[in-house]
């Protein structure tokens, strides 16, 4: 089993910075890939930055570069680094991390932290 736990989130005025972290714990083989997701009101949860062990990252094109997302594996921790905030990014980030348990599987599993409350707001 692994936990995820996400730290950071909070109120913040537009056009300012927030930083979440996401440290993963448990009994684990490898973590290959951590990831963050978001969630609005009403709205499906929608991946904002994806990380492999391999150094690789991912975000969607309508970001623009606001959101960097850095892992370190070695800590199994993630940081996404949220800048220039907007109203619209008010919603609940997740942390997402897909793991081997042993050194003896291929099986990933797929782990999801709690969650942190980021609202954007004057």
């Amino acid at each position: 089993q692994v936990q995820l736990v996400e730290s950071g989130g909070g109120l913040v005025q537009p056009g300012k910075s927030l930083r979440l972290s996401c440290a993963a714990s448990g009994s684990f083989f490898r973590i290959t890939r951590m990831n963050w997701y978001r969630q609005a009101p009403g709205k499906k949860r929608e991946l904002v930055a994806a990380s492999g062990n391999d150094g690789t990252t991912n975000y969607p094109y309508w970001l623009l570069g606001r959101f960097t997302i850095s892992g370190d594996y070695a800590q199994n921790t993630v940081y996404l680094q949220m800048t220039n905030l907007k109203p619209e990014d008010t919603a609940v980030y997740f942390c997402n991390a897909q793991v081997r348990g042993s050194p003896g599987t291929v099986v990933i599993d797929e782990y999801w932290g709690q969650g942190t409350q980021v609202t954007v707001r004057s």
